[in-house]
């Protein structure tokens, strides 16, 4: 970090341009702990700091695979308890870039004119085979559900 100590207050000393350069070359903020700093100078208070940070993670995280099969936004509630372990521990965050990278892929990949003229397609024809299953359905037995049908 570019970062100069005032001599009087101990207090650091960051310019403008030191901001920026904090980042990594492909655009991501540095891997680490993000607790403030006062919290980062006592180790006893960082490790309760980084164990609130996990507990709180781990419920949201527990959260969202008990909504995977009931109803809520249990992936979306998943990835926000892995962003809060992002702010802590560097495994976390390495999982949320390869991540992001891979929607962010995925996504590209699905405004591809070739791809979606595949889905499309692929999309026309499941729908007309249903429509035919359909038609030769309510030909054959006409509009009686199938547990009413007499044989």
């Amino acid at each position: 970090m570019n970062a100069d100590s005032d001599e009087r207050t101990g207090e650091s000393v960051t310019d403008g341009a030191s901001a920026a350069s904090e980042r990594e070359p492909d655009g991501n903020a540095p891997l680490g702990s993000r607790a403030p700093e006062f919290i980062k100078a006592r180790r006893t208070l960082h490790l309760s700091w980084q164990v609130g940070v996990f507990l709180v993670g781990l419920a949201v995280v527990g959260a969202g695979i008990v909504m995977l099969p009931l109803p809520g936004p249990g992936w979306l509630v998943i990835f926000g308890g892995m962003a809060i372990w992002a702010t802590e521990f560097v495994w976390a965050q390495l999982v949320l870039r390869w991540t992001k990278r891979k929607v962010t892929e995925a996504a590209q990949r699905a405004l591809d004119p070739k791809v979606r003229r595949r889905n499309l397609i692929l999309t026309t024809i499941g729908l007309v085979i249903i429509a035919v299953l359909v038609g030769i359905y309510v030909w054959k037995f006409g509009l009686v559900m199938p547990w009413k049908i007499d044989e």
